[in-house]
C-alpha cells in the first residue's frame, strides 16, 4: 500500500493508493484450442509428439513462448517442436515440458522419441545379435556402415526417423519368420 498526497488549495490531501496484482486470463487461439479438444477426448488418441505439446500446452492454457522460457529455449524452437517439422526432441527439454504440464515424459513421446529415450543403443545391439549378425553384417542389411552400426550402439550416434522406420521393419519381419518357423 502507498499513501498518495497532493496539495489542494494551500493544503495536503492524502488518499490510500493499492497496488492489485492479478494474472490476466490468457486468450489462447479458440479455434485451434476448441479442434483439439473436440478431435479427440484423451491425448493417448494423439500419435505426433507436436500434436501432444498443443494439446497439452493448450490444455494448461499456456503460450508458446511460456514453454519456450521454460523449457530454456527459443520460441522459435518451441514452435518447430509443435510445427512437426522435426522428427528429434531433445529428451532434457522434453523433461522440462512433461514437467510443466504435469505429465509423464513417456505421454508426450512419440514411437520414435520413445525408443531413443528408452536407449537406442541397447535395442539395436539387442535385434542384431538376435539376428545372429556382426555389426558389418546388419549394417549391410540396413544399408549403413558398421562404423554407424558401433556409433548408434554406444549411443554416440542418433539414429535417424527414416533409418529407424527400417530397423522396425525389420524386427518386425524377424518377428514373423520366427512365428512362422514355430508353426
Amino acid at each position: 500500500m502507498f499513501i498518495l498526497y497532493r496539495t489542494f488549495f494551500g493544503s495536503v490531501a492524502y488518499a490510500p493508493f493499492y497496488i492489485l496484482r492479478f494474472p490476466f486470463y490468457k486468450v489462447i487461439n479458440v479455434k485451434q484450442t476448441k479442434w483439439y479438444f473436440e478431435r479427440t477426448e484423451h491425448p493417448e488418441q494423439l500419435v505426433s509428439t507436436a500434436d501432444k505439446l498443443r494439446y497439452y500446452r493448450c490444455g494448461k492454457r499456456l503460450f508458446q513462448s511460456e514453454v519456450a522460457d521454460y523449457a530454456g529455449i527459443n520460441t522459435s524452437t518451441y514452435l518447430s517442436y509443435e510445427s512437426g517439422d522435426r522428427d528429434y526432441y531433445p529428451i532434457d527439454k522434453m523433461k522440462r515440458i512433461a514437467n510443466l504440464f504435469d505429465v509423464d515424459i513417456l505421454e508426450l513421446l512419440d514411437d520414435y522419441n520413445r525408443f531413443l529415450y528408452d536407449g537406442q543403443g541397447k535395442q539395436i545391439r539387442k535385434l542384431r545379435k538376435s539376428m545372429g549378425l556382426t555389426q558389418y553384417q546388419f549394417g549391410k542389411r540396413m544399408g549403413v556402415s558398421a562404423g554407424a552400426v558401433k556409433r548408434w550402439e554406444n549411443d554416440r550416434v542418433v539414429i535417424f526417423k527414416s533409418t529407424w522406420e527400417k530397423l522396425v521393419h525389420l524386427a518386425h519381419t524377424i518377428r514373423e519368420q520366427k512365428t512362422d518357423r514355430k508353426a
